[in-house]
């Protein structure tokens, strides 16, 4: 019995080996950990289950079965990060440069499964360098297979993809169909075809990091949400991720035990807004002051920054937040900002977070590059996105909710619960001074005249009470009691329940 015991222990250890000690140290030469070192971060301590650790590939060409390592380059199973269950699949660079294989698709596929059946989040730690050459079209077929599986997953449980090392062709497009994917800076990257191709087919000379980089994918793209500086970084900011959402989308976010006073009142915002209208001010200030111990995680920080989206806890309890930011493009939808949080709000729909809107919009961005770019669809995304969402949801409108960028953004009439207003808000189908010249273009020579017109026009709808009278909105409020009254909305939303018509899905203008 002991020499079989042994002889376990015995492969077990040079399954754990991966490639061998001399690609592992390569890999740490790189900054990059091994793919169980970053289970090892990632998980609590000692959680962590094995499958599948003595899979092996069965390709015979090439030479191929006389190498044949345990494992097949992709550690898999489940853990727990802060006592939740997750599954979790990380590749090893260090066993045939993590490429996927017939076998090495299977073992995603298994822990795919599992995670569906079971309502837990899957984690990907992607470092490889492709489908596996001399497997051909088996290797092909193996990415599809989990390309089924993300889809399938997708809106049953999140996903979450960490990109820590060279993600190329096919192997981008599973990561792409993730709910957030996190990027290593200046040791991952991500291209469907890479600087060798691009210079042969289009004479471009570009690098890796240009072309594919993390500061490309967070800041140009839009294809990665957060970029971090090292493996470590990036796995505790997933820990964190993954503590404010939930298992699955048969369960409601997690709560923690509060600590922050939820009828903390913050008078600092009766003086947030500027005396000029035209002047700007940090919508991330009051997102701050709002959340539970102002802790905010912010997602796509770096993308459309006239837009922020991410997540704050209320009462304890996650609330996913979309806020115009002033200080970019003055809080104007455009394209990019339109996509981001359409994706957003969907996201937080599919899994059972409420959503709070900070609306200070005057509008959507002008130009001849929105409207060729198509900005009137990508709106519609943003439209939609709110339109579909039954989940809570509350508005607190603090300046400016002009024109159609009014109705977009979480207002009344496509289904938002709550609608709050500061003193401040200006609620009119767009500026008073824009407006004037359009009712009284006959007096544009008279100066005077225009500025009185102008002055009447603010004083009849500058502000939020027009609004009010009608229902649109349900309470103008003062900005210091913000916290408490959001906090107290989302509270007696708690039990919101929506009937929807039978349908097999929407159509989303993509």
């Amino acid at each position: 019995m002991k020499q079989i015991l042994d002889q376990l222990e015995e492969k077990r250890n040079q399954a754990r080996m991966g490639g061998g000690q001399r690609r592992i140290d390569a890999q740490h030469a790189k900054g990059k950990l091994t793919a169980r070192e970053r289970i090892d971060l990632l998980l609590d301590e000692g959680s962590f289950e094995e499958y599948d650790t003595f899979v092996s590939h069965r390709c015979t060409d090439f030479g191929m079965e006389e190498n044949k390592p345990a494992g097949d380059g992709v550690v898999t199973g489940w853990g727990t990060i802060n006592g939740r269950l997750v599954y979790v699949f990380s590749q090893d660079f260090t066993v045939f440069g993590g490429s996927l294989s017939e076998t090495h698709a299977q073992k995603i596929c298994k822990i795919m499964d599992k995670a569906v059946q079971n309502g837990a989040p899957v984690i990907g730690l992607n470092d490889s360098g492709g489908a596996r050459i001399q497997e051909g079209v088996a290797s092909l077929a193996g990415y599809a297979d989990v390309f089924l599986r993300n889809v399938r997953a997708s809106g049953v449980v999140p996903q979450i993809s960490v990109i820590m090392g060279p993600c190329a062709g096919g192997a981008v497009y599973s990561p792409a169909m993730t709910d957030f994917i996190f990027m290593v800076r200046d040791s991952s990257y991500m291209f469907v075809t890479g600087p060798d191709v691009v210079k042969t087919v289009t004479n471009e000379i570009v690098t890796a990091e240009e072309l594919g980089g993390a500061k490309t994918h967070t800041s140009k793209s839009s294809v990665a949400d957060l970029a971090f500086e090292n493996d470590v970084e990036a796995l505790v900011q997933v820990r964190r991720l993954v503590d404010m959402l939930p298992l699955s989308a048969r369960e409601n976010p997690p709560s923690l035990p509060l600590l922050d006073d939820p009828d903390r009142v913050e008078p600092s915002l009766d003086t947030l807004i500027p005396d000029n209208p035209n002047k700007p001010y940090d919508m991330k200030e009051l997102i701050l002051k709002v959340a539970d111990d102002a802790d905010f995680y912010e997602i796509q920080e770096d993308y459309a920054k006239n837009i922020i989206t991410g997540f704050i806890r209320l009462e304890g309890s996650t609330v996913g937040v979309v806020a115009n930011q002033p200080m970019v493009l003055a809080g104007c939808l455009d394209i990019d900002s339109s996509r981001k949080a359409a994706r957003f709000v969907r996201f937080c729909d599919s899994f059972n977070i409420p959503i709070l809107t900070f609306v200070d919009v005057p509008g959507f961005l002008p130009g001849t590059s929105q409207e060729y770019g198509g900005v009137i669809k990508h709106g519609a995304k943003l439209l939609f996105a709110y339109s579909q969402a039954t989940v809570p949801m509350v508005t607190v409108i603090t300046r400016k909710a002009y024109g159609g960028a009014y109705d977009v953004m979480a207002s009344k009439h496509i289904g938002s619960d709550v609608n709050y207003a500061w003193p401040t808000a200006e609620i009119a189908v767009m500026g008073a001074k824009g407006a004037t010249e359009i009712l009284y273009r006959s007096e544009l020579d008279d100066p005077a005249k225009i500025a009185q017109r102008t002055k009447d026009y603010e004083d009849r709808f500058a502000n939020p009470f027009v609004a009010a009278e009608r229902g649109f909105i349900d309470e103008v409020i003062m900005p210091r009691s913000t916290r408490r009254r959001v906090a107290r909305a989302f509270a007696a939303l708690r039990t919101k329940k929506v009937e929807l018509p039978y349908k097999k899905h929407d159509n989303i203008p993509l």
